[in-house]
Parts: C-alpha cells; structure tokens; sequence
C-alpha cells in the first residue's frame, strides 16, 4: 500500500519490505515503524532532491515467495519504487535477490548474514561472518570454551554459518567429538528434548557454550527451556546472533542474565548519537519501554547512506547510486562511521554484550576499530580466493584473485 497523503505528488517513492505477520513478525515489524520514522524525519527537513518521500509498504506473512512477489510488485507495478529496504531471513533475501538484477533495483538489507554472496543490486548493512560469527567464537575461545553446540533454525543462513564455523573451530585444533550441531524448522517450540541434549553434552567435563543462529520467534520457547532446565550462563553460556533488545522484550530475563549476543551496535552504547535515536524513537512510538536493536541501527545506516548517494548523484536514478554510494561515509549509532565498500558491504565494530535482569546488553567486549565485512569466507576452500568489487572497469561480485577471472558472470 501506498500512502494516501503523497497521493498524485511528485515523490521519491521508498519500497518497505518487511513481515509483519508470521513467524519473522516479532523481528521485522519494528524495522517497518523505524522507516516510516526515518522518512517522516527526512521529510521534515525537506525531503530529497526537492521532493518528499513516500513510503510504500507491504506484507510478506513470512512466506519467501511472497517477498519475491512482492519486490517485483515494487519495481514493476503502479508505485515504482527508487529503492526497497527489506527482509530479514537470507531464504528472503535470496529469493528477493534475481528479481532485484532482472528489474535493476536497489536492495538495502538490513541484518547479520552468511556471506558467500554480492549482488550488483543489494547493499549488506548487516554483520558478514568475520563482522560477527568469526570475533564471537574467538571470544568463547578465549573464555575457555573447549566443546560447541552450533544451534540454528533450518535455513541456509544457520547452514553456512555453522559450515564456516565448523571449519574455523577445526582450523583451531577443536575435535569432532566436541562439535555438536542441530537444526529446527521456524517457529519451533518443543525444545525439551534438544536442550536435555545439550545439557548432557556439556556435562563432560570441558566448558561448553551454545552459538544459537536460532531466527524468530521460536528463541521465546528455546529460552525459556533453557530456564526450565535450570542452565545458566554460567552452566553452559548462549552465544546468540539473531537475539537482541527486541526480541528480548518478550521474554522474563531474569533466568537469562549472563547469556550474550553477538552484534555491531547494542541500545546500551554510551553515545550522543544512540540517545538522541533512541528519544527520537520513544517519542516516535510514544512508548517509553520501546528498544531499538542492531538491525534498526543498521536500517539507520543504509538508509543515510542511500539519501547520502542520491544527493551525490543528484539523481535517484539505480546506476547512478550504485556508482555513488562506494566509498560514502555516514555516522553510525555508537559515536563512529560507517563505509560502504566495493563490495558492497559496510565497516562495522564488533560488540559481545551479556543479558541483563532488565532485557539490555552490557558490552563486554568490542573490537579496538571497525571492520570490512567480508562477501567471501576466507575458512572455506571453495571461497578462499574470491572477492568482490562493483566498481569500474571490474564490476564482479566473484572474481577469483588468483586467475583473475569473474566467475559469476558479470562484466
């Protein structure tokens, strides 16, 4: 749907893909509410290019055909969008991803993901692998942990994930034996038996820790199982990429303290930036408990980066941005800046926080700068000798740097 009040108007049109209905709901409703809140800003000091932006928003239920139904919706029907901020899951953002090349759209992506992709046409704001995954499992290791429960919802971001971690914990002397991995489908809510298992795993005599790619709404049920069964971080500590402030707020987190996350930014940095995001944010929802969360921040980002490229461009015009936007600096949320790179993904520092009693992160760690996000893992053979680079004259999203040769396909 369109909104009423840009009707028959000259507007820059802004494509919102995110679910807000289903299992992916508890996470992706809230980035919907923050673009309307970033377009309403924008429009309010002018809008872009003269003009004001009109968001376009829909609802894919949380079903990956429809977001791919619905992108080309977007780019192909009677709103035209200039740019689509979306999806959640990878299956999403995958299945979104031909439709993007075929129709020469813009894509900004707002969450942690697996890498092994650049696409011309998306823009990763979120955590690659070494931006979170890789710094995080350094972490454990240097808290002592020995033994590893890889838990993830089956889908191809937990999949290549956990395959990358597998080889890393590997690479680093870690047995077979001591590698446990799990997979359940969205939505799952039966944990008893799977965290039983976990229990007894870690209960052989080496410090065990979970790294959970657990996605939506079925963390409420693996948590609360985690309580049931009396674990606690200092039991068994949870190492989670895919749980932060948001879906926290669901949850009774007085039993979780001490278990942690993983992410680039946490509502509880110490910076003028995050607090005049967060007032703007309370006053937008007019909810004074509302969080914010890493994907918000990385939503901030894209979409900073985006105004920030079409000014340079003095055009929205798709070609025109994707050649703008390299190389664009914009403020993050925790008092530094963000950089798109060739690759299309952005600089990012790294933070592990803990669960506190009243459902916020306390940072315990963070990288002493930002970070390149990586397309392509360096602990995989098949992907060890691939980057990517959009810019002129190589434009290749895979190109092998030892034969020099763009396996993708691409110019």
């Amino acid at each position: 749907m369109s909104f009423p009040a840009f009707a028959q108007q000259d507007t820059i049109k802004v494509g919102i893909l995110h679910s807000l209905s289903g299992t992916m709901a508890i996470s992706e409703s809230t980035l919907k509410d923050e673009l309307l809140m970033l377009i309403e800003q924008q429009n309010e000091n002018g809008g872009l290019l003269g003009k004001q932006l009109e968001p376009v928003v829909m609802d894919p239920a949380s079903d990956w055909s429809l977001y791919a139904e619905q992108a080309r919706d977007m780019l192909t029907g009677d709103d035209r969008v200039d740019v689509i901020f979306g999806n959640w899951t990878s299956a999403s953002r995958k299945a979104v991803l031909p439709v993007v090349e075929e129709q020469n759209g813009l894509l900004f992506y707002p969450v942690q993901y697996e890498g092994e992709e650049s696409s011309e046409n998306i823009f990763y704001t979120g955590a690659a692998p070494n931006q979170q995954a890789i710094p995080a499992v350094d972490y454990l290791m240097s808290q002592g942990v020995e033994r590893w429960a890889l838990l993830g919802t089956d889908y191809v971001y937990p999949r290549t994930t956990n395959k990358i971690l597998e080889a890393y914990l590997k690479d680093h002397g870690v047995a077979d034996d001591d590698i446990m991995i799990n997979y359940t489908p969205f939505g799952f809510s039966n944990w008893q038996s799977i965290v039983a298992e976990v229990k007894d795993f870690g209960s052989q005599g080496k410090k065990t820790a979970v790294v959970s790619t657990i996605n939506g709404d079925a963390n409420v049920p693996f948590y609360t199982e985690l309580s049931n069964q009396g674990i606690s971080a200092a039991d068994i500590p949870v190492m989670a990429f895919s749980v932060g402030e948001q879906e926290l707020s669901g949850i009774d987190t007085g039993p979780l303290v001490g278990h942690m996350a993983a992410w680039n930014y946490f509502m509880s940095v110490d910076s003028d930036a995050n607090y005049d995001f967060i007032d703007n944010w309370i006053d937008y929802t007019d909810d004074e408990n509302a969080v914010t969360n890493d994907p918000m921040e990385a939503h901030y980002i894209g979409f900073n980066m985006w105004l920030e490229a079409v000014r340079k461009a003095g055009t929205t015009d798709v070609d025109a941005v994707k050649e703008a936007i390299i190389g664009v600096s914009v403020p993050n949320l925790s008092g530094g800046y963000a950089t798109m790179m060739p690759n299309h993904h952005i600089t990012k520092p790294v933070m592990i926080g803990e669960i506190q009693d009243d459902g916020q992160f306390s940072v315990v760690w963070e990288s002493a700068g930002t970070i390149a996000g990586d397309a392509w893992s360096d602990y995989l053979p098949e992907s060890q000798n691939l980057i990517s680079d959009w810019r002129t004259p190589l434009r290749c999203g895979k190109l092998n740097v030892d034969t020099m040769t763009c396996e993708d396909g691409a110019e």
